[in-house]
């Protein structure tokens, strides 16, 4: 089978996978002043935030911007991170 989505970078990566991450990378409090959202402000998890983010497209479409933005930092910093890219 053909690679279906190659020039997708978010292809096989989760949201759980891509709030983890960030929240590894920059902390609930960092997050929180980028994208100030409730969930990463006020008693913060990734459980309330994926909920939040599920059933906001607004909110995923900056969680995803800001992962896209800081993959490669995190990747440099983190070489055997959970997405293999």
């Amino acid at each position: 089978m053909t690679n279906e989505h190659p020039n997708d970078p978010l292809h096989g990566v989760t949201l759980a996978m891509m709030v983890e991450q960030l929240v590894d990378y920059l902390g609930w409090d960092e997050l929180g002043r980028i994208i100030p959202v409730r969930c990463f402000t006020f008693d913060p998890s990734i459980k309330s935030s994926l909920t939040f983010l599920r059933k906001t497209p607004w909110a995923r479409a900056k969680v995803e911007g800001l992962y896209l933005d800081v993959r490669e930092e995190i990747r440099s910093n983190n070489p055997d991170s959970q997405d293999g890219r």
